[in-house]
């Protein structure tokens, strides 16, 4: 992530002051640190409507208007005391009634909110260091890096890294699928909404000039200006009809809104919403589905969406089969999967299996390693990539063996790509490539060989190993080299001996 050494040592601190000053869950932190960037950035936004209407020529009326106390520039120097009572007793209930236009988008979803930050000391301290970082003063991609990195706060030690797919396996998913301007694109369990905001990257980088796109080494785009894009409407539509995203946890809704409206998508569609629960609705509304699903998950059975046919409350099956109800024909999805769903033999995991293979087109798996996870857990997973509609005639595997990480607990970084741009280009090529060498990394497996396998989509099930064939010396050539070794060392503790006396 390119992000200047002293704002990220500002945001380390930032993390260290709410450590030691009380909230030690990370993602109350990330809350309570949303709510200041929203103030921040709310009279920011609101002097910009004000000049724009100015040179327009318009009337404006502040959004502030009788509440002028509540400007950031009003309160931000007040003695600590003053200002935690201020600011929890007066600006947070601002900021949840707001009523005008985009700013409800972060506010509609505050009813439920409570302002936890405890010490007066802590809200002084937050201030000053959020108000050094100018996040409003910013560029899009900077703004976009401060937010992203303390979200990636969530995955170092002790700070819940559940909460978090890994980005760059995230970027090669979004490659993947390949998302477009006229998509509309959806995760049906959206957490942080990396996925929606990677997709909106990725779609930015197609429409934007080449000698204008920087790469930091971890991956990262940025200067993704989309001045390829001339058509207002099409900008339009990228900010308020294109990213869906759905959970069932306000924390996580605010966090993704205020991670998607900092990366510059002005009106994304989050919604608290269980999509596996009988109040959601929607079906064959998306033409792209992205989500990492929750793996052990369960739901009350009573409460399951009648239009999910799986016998199951296992969310790792409920989830797959809801993203196929919410595709258009056509659509394309890539989901992550603990590797049970491949091969598991309940009569659950079998009908999934059938309904990817037969009333889908099973575009290709990739077989994950187990560390990509760690160090919060150890399971392997895979990467399904769809179509729905048709059905399957011959599905591609991939078996990758590293991601850029090191697969220890520490996942040091090495290259941050590992096989990711392998595997990108084989599966791009894989038509005119037709792999069906079972040794290599990549080969195609038809269905007819699948089905004859109890619709097993392990990859171990059909990757040939080759086994290099060892050539031993004879026993009693090893015992020889044995004794002679013997000797030499005996030799030497004699010659030792002499030298000491």
């Amino acid at each position: 992530m390119r992000l200047a050494p002293e704002l990220k040592s500002k945001i380390d601190s930032l993390w260290d002051k709410f450590w030691s000053g009380g909230l030690s869950n990370p993602l109350q932190s990330i809350e309570q640190m949303s709510y200041l960037i929203f103030m921040n950035r709310l009279e920011a936004m609101d002097t910009f409507e004000q000049k724009k209407a100015q040179a327009n020529k318009q009337t404006y009326t502040s959004i502030f208007e009788g509440q002028e106390d509540c400007r950031w520039s009003h309160w931000k120097h007040f003695p600590a005391d003053k200002m935690l009572i201020h600011v929890r007793d007066k600006v947070f209930l601002f900021i949840k009634n707001i009523h005008d236009g985009e700013k409800t988008l972060f506010a509609q979803h505050m009813k439920d909110a409570v302002f936890l930050i405890p010490k007066p000391s802590l809200l002084q301290e937050a201030v000053t260091i959020l108000d050094d970082l100018k996040i409003s003063a910013q560029n899009q991609d900077t703004q976009g890096d401060i937010y992203e990195y303390l979200l990636s706060q969530l995955s170092t030690a002790g700070k819940n890294g559940q909460f978090r797919t890994p980005r760059h396996i995230i970027r090669m998913m979004v490659e993947l699928v390949d998302p477009d301007i006229n998509d509309r694109i959806c995760d049906p369990a959206c957490g942080t909404a990396g996925f929606l905001v990677n997709s909106y990257e990725y779609i930015l980088k197609r429409y934007t000039s080449k000698d204008k796109i920087e790469m930091d080494p971890e991956g990262g785009y940025h200067n993704l200006l989309g001045d390829k894009i001339t058509e207002k409407k099409y900008w339009e539509k990228l900010w308020t009809d294109t990213f869906y995203g759905y959970d069932f946890d306000n924390t996580m809704i605010r966090i993704s809104l205020m991670n998607m409206v900092l990366h510059g998508i002005k009106a994304p569609q989050v919604a608290l919403q269980d999509t596996l629960s009988k109040g959601f609705k929607q079906n064959d509304r998306y033409t792209i589905v992205l989500a990492n699903p929750p793996f052990k998950g369960s739901i009350d059975k009573s409460d399951i969406n009648d239009a999910l046919t799986i016998q199951t409350t296992k969310t790792e099956l409920l989830f797959v089969e809801r993203m196929v109800h919410l595709l258009q024909i056509g659509g394309k999805c890539g989901v992550i999967v603990p590797d049970g769903v491949l091969f598991g033999s309940s009569n659950a995991h079998k009908k999934l299996r059938q309904i990817l293979l037969e009333h889908c087109q099973l575009e290709g798996i990739v077989s994950m390693p187990s560390g990509v996870f760690k160090p919060y857990a150890g399971v392997s997973t895979a990467v399904l990539i769809f179509t729905k509609g048709g059905s399957t005639e011959k599905v591609w595997f991939y078996d990758m063996d590293a991601d850029g990480y090191s697969l220890d607990d520490k996942r040091t970084l090495i290259d941050g790509k590992g096989d990711i741009p392998d595997i990108i280009q084989h599966y791009r090529n894989r038509k005119k490539e037709n792999p069906a060498d079972r040794k290599g990394k990549c080969f195609f497996v038809p269905i007819s060989e699948i089905k004859e396998n109890g619709y097993d989509l392990s990859i171990s099930r059909y990757k040939e190993i080759e086994y290099e064939e060892v050539q031993y010396e004879k026993p009693e050539v090893i015992i020889e080299k044995i004794e002679k070794l013997e000797n030499e060392i005996q030799k030497s503790l004699r010659e030792l001996k002499t030298l000491l006396k």
